[in-house]
């Protein structure tokens, strides 16, 4: 504290945040009922506390100052003088370090200790009592940052919507066991930077990485304790910070690196961000940021009593976007991480959180119609997870147009059709064109459907078809975690076993659904290594789990697991050249003009098509759909020009029994081709040679069928 004092300008209220311009750096932070900011100066290596400035200036409701002599690489944190009346809604104490939530890098970890709490733990209604421990040894220290950054002459892709296939990823779990990935990167952004994840990804034919949270997280204390870890990271607490344990050497231009080689491989960069919440939790949850700075303006609280929280999201609290400090930060977030970070689009953690007005989700929310005026973050690509858990928080096909969202329908109804689940035929014909009876309205396209049959939360894939109960020892919670509704089948057996016909039979089922995903219209999502057969042992909520439960076995792929990844990058290969796959618009059933030909037909298995009666059939596993190559959609020759697509017959038998089903266009077998049948073990790769076939097609038990019907030139 003995340094010389640093000089202080009057500075600017905007940008906020630390702002380096070369010379010296301007800071401001938000804060309406605070009657005093300091401005904290660390040495470099964090552990001396040098200087404690108060902010000059308040203007506009934001605290802020110039100082012409800090430089980049500087170390700071707040604290914030004010009121501590937690009735009140306010929960100022000047004891407590805080992040700037516009801080772009931290140093350190935070180390759990009871002075990073506001009161006094343990005491007698606990939150009403003040805290004087200084919290500072045990925080994180915020730091300045210098932007520069080169980027290559290669741009950002920008697939179009209906050409996506996205891909959800963990930065960590993605490398932790790659073998061509140096040891002191793994789990780092510098790791997936690596030569062999980035070709991984590109020939795998992935359009669209999706990164599970990678803003700035907190382990939680009761994980700690029990000798676990945040290991998905929904529990952030600074959004334009990268999570420090991700940056090998602790530099954003880690990240940026990743992006250019992303863009250079033609693969979009989608985060997966969580705007809905804090990590500080309830009245009970630890000062770190916000709560401190300006409780009353960032939290959403109860009108009747402001001591507590409103929660949607069982996580203790949730941001007050309808405060509009609160909503520019998170679209300041957003547009940090589009133009100096680089990335491609958001998927937006309990989105419907987001759009609460006076506790109810409204399309015109603040948060909705900033985002949709926003020139820059209205064109990137916005993916809703559409729901919460508060009241009517369950709002698929609820978001305005521009976006798409997570459809768990398509995953239940694919999920309980391929397990064997009665009456599907009706909710499946619906999820696989599209479900145009949830998003055909207002111009939306059939790409707002995200279809997925896995994600971080669930089984994967393997489990999927290998339990039928999940399996959450490991998290320490008795079993009381994870979803008891998983829609799966263990096809025999329990978990591992070595019975061949149990692990064929599981084999063709990861094909039929893979394959379904696939060559359903809408946008695929991919959970990483699903394509070669990735296990959690049955945990279905291994959000704790941060070792080899979900670290991907890169060295562990077998014989089943390479035939799988050489199926699902058929499967991909053959989606993307083929645009009846991705429709840019919704099936109508209808005859295309000029033709008796309806641009989609739902088949019975003696070739007719389907009637009412048929689809309320409760026994029924069988269907057959064609898909018309001549229904307005075209695709480019190699010379460039555009042609109808070749048209394709899909038949899914989901019962126990084999099933003849008669083919369409009887005159035209001789040009028939089989590009895919999933029962044939040796033969099941999408990529493989069209095969002559014959009308009735003997379809297997528990097999997808494709075959395809060239357009004549």
């Amino acid at each position: 504290m003995a340094q010389p004092k640093q000089r202080v300008w009057p500075g600017l209220p905007y940008p906020l945040g630390a702002t380096w311009d070369g010379s010296g750096t301007n800071f401001a932070l938000f804060s309406a009922h605070a009657e005093k900011v300091e401005l904290c100066l660390f040495d470099a290596t964090g552990e001396h506390e040098l200087e404690r400035i108060p902010l000059p200036e308040f203007t506009h409701e934001i605290w802020h100052g110039y100082l012409p002599d800090v430089r980049a690489g500087q170390l700071y944190g707040y604290r914030v003088y004010g009121p501590y009346q937690p009735e009140q809604g306010h929960r100022f104490n000047h004891h407590k370090l805080l992040l700037d939530p516009y801080a772009k890098t931290l140093q350190g970890s935070l180390q759990w200790d009871d002075a990073l709490f506001g009161y006094t733990v343990g005491h007698a209604d606990a939150d009403l009592s003040f805290d004087t421990r200084d919290s500072a040894p045990f925080m994180p220290r915020c730091q300045v940052i210098d932007p520069a950054f080169t980027w290559g002459q290669q741009g950002a892709p920008k697939r179009a919507w209906h050409e996506t296939i996205v891909y959800e990823m963990h930065v960590r779990g993605f490398t932790m066991r790659h073998p061509e990935v140096p040891e002191a990167v793994r789990g780092t952004f510098d790791g997936l930077s690596s030569p062999a994840p980035v070709h991984y990804i590109k020939e795998l034919g992935i359009t669209a990485v999706e990164l599970l949270p990678i803003h700035t997280f907190i382990q939680d204390r009761h994980l700690i304790e029990q000798g676990l870890r945040n290991y998905w990271g929904y529990n952030s607490i600074g959004f334009f910070a990268p999570n420090p344990d991700y940056l090998a050497g602790g530099s954003i231009t880690e990240f940026k690196t990743f992006v250019q080689l992303m863009h250079d491989a033609g693969i979009e960069v989608i985060l997966d961000v969580v705007y809905n919440h804090t990590a500080e939790g309830n009245q009970l949850g630890p000062t770190l940021s916000m709560r401190g700075i300006d409780n009353k303006s960032y939290y959403y609280l109860m009108e009747d009593d402001q001591r507590y929280y409103n929660d949607f999201t069982g996580t203790g609290n949730a941001l007050e976007l309808r405060h509009p400090s609160v909503l520019r930060m998170v679209t300041d977030s957003l547009r940090y991480w589009v133009e100096e970070m680089g990335v491609d689009g958001f998927r937006f953690d309990l989105a419907t959180t987001l759009a609460r007005v006076n506790g109810s989700f409204d399309e015109h929310s603040s948060f909705l119609d900033a985002v949709a005026q926003d020139p820059l973050l209205s064109t990137v690509k916005l993916i809703a997870e559409p729901w919460d858990i508060g009241y009517a928080g369950y709002q698929v096909g609820g978001f305005p147009p521009g976006w798409a969202e997570w459809n768990d329908r398509y995953r239940d109804t694919v999920r309980r059709f391929w397990k064997g689940d009665e009456a599907q035929l009706a909710e499946l014909a619906s999820r696989m064109s599209g479900s145009s009876d949830i998003y055909d309205r207002r111009g939306r396209r059939p790409w707002a459907s995200v279809n997925f049959i896995t994600a971080h939360d669930g089984f994967t894939l393997t489990d999927l078809v290998s339990y039928n109960d999940k399996h959450n020892e490991a998290n320490q919670e008795d079993g009381r975690d994870g979803n008891d509704s998983n829609h799966s089948w263990n096809c025999g057996a329990e978990g591992p076993t070595d019975d061949a016909d149990i692990l064929a039979l599981r084999q063709r089922q990861k094909r039929n659904l893979l394959a379904t995903l696939f060559l359903s219209q809408g946008l695929p999502m991919l959970l990483a290594g699903d394509e070669f057969g990735h296990s959690q042992q049955g945990n279905n909520n291994a959000y704790c789990q941060d070792n080899e439960i979900t670290w991907l076995d890169w060295e562990g792929i077998d014989d089943a697991g390479q035939a799988l990844g050489a199926f699902t990058r058929g499967l991909i290969k053959m989606r993307r050249e083929h645009i009846v796959f991705h429709r840019h618009r919704f099936f109508h059933g209808a005859e295309i003009p000029g033709t008796t030909t309806k641009d989609i037909m739902w088949l019975k298995s003696d070739g007719h098509e389907m009637g009412e009666t048929d689809w309320h059939r409760v026994g029924a596993r069988c269907i057959g759909l064609l898909l018309s190559g001549e229904a307005g959609v075209y695709h480019l020759t190699e010379q460039g020009e555009k042609e109808p697509d070749d048209t394709f017959m899909l038949i899914l038998n989901a019962s126990h029994e084999s099933v003849e089903f008669v083919l369409a266009q009887d005159a035209a077998l001789t040009q028939d081709a089989v590009l895919i049948d999933t029962s044939r073990d040796d033969e099941a790769k999408a990529e493989n040679a069209p095969q002559p076939v014959a009308s009735p097609y003997q379809v297997a038990p528990r097999s997808l069928v494709l075959i395809r019907y060239p357009h004549e030139t």
